[in-house]
């Protein structure tokens, strides 16, 4: 038995994803972060790495961006006095401070511990262990820059969608 939508409701289509400009704004975000950091890998190291367009750490901090961008298109489409824009702020202000703080300092106690293995002699059990990962956080210039990343695309993709007009 098909159940036929409710009168007046939209018909279902993957392509409605598009027009959900907070979605888009986020994913925008996050790419153009990534993909500076390739770029910035590339100037700096004469380099390609592809491995940049997904991993973590680095400038600007793609989940800042990521999230910054989420928070402020929410508000611009729903309204900065919303629930929802205070569910964003609040999950973008934790996801934030956790790339600057926890992240951070687990990247750093990564490096610390890779040193004390690499020292190791090599009969010990531990001296074929793995390096941890050590660029895992971001510095706060890193948050700020995702952010002010975030908030730049999130105000372009609603432009661009007509919101707030």
């Amino acid at each position: 038995m098909d159940a036929a939508p409710p009168p007046g409701a939209p018909a279902f289509s993957y392509l409605a994803v598009f027009s959900n400009c907070p979605l888009v704004a986020a994913v925008l975000a996050f790419a153009i972060a990534q993909s500076i950091k390739v770029l910035t890998t590339w100037y700096k190291e004469d380099r390609w790495d592809a491995k940049q367009l997904v991993g973590s750490g680095g400038m600007p901090s793609s989940h800042s961006a990521t999230v910054t961008a989420l928070a402020v298109a929410v508000g611009l489409r729903e309204g900065f006095a919303s629930s929802l824009f205070a569910t964003a702020a609040v999950f973008a202000s934790v996801v934030m401070y956790d790339a600057f703080g926890v992240r951070l300092h687990a990247g750093k106690q990564a490096e610390v511990l890779n040193q004390i293995v690499y020292e190791l002699p090599s009969e010990h059990p531990l001296a074929e262990t793995r390096p941890l990962r050590e660029l895992i956080g971001h510095t706060p210039p890193q948050v700020f820059a995702g952010g002010v990343l975030g908030f730049a695309v999130a105000t372009f993709t609603a432009m661009i969608a007509g919101l707030g007009s």
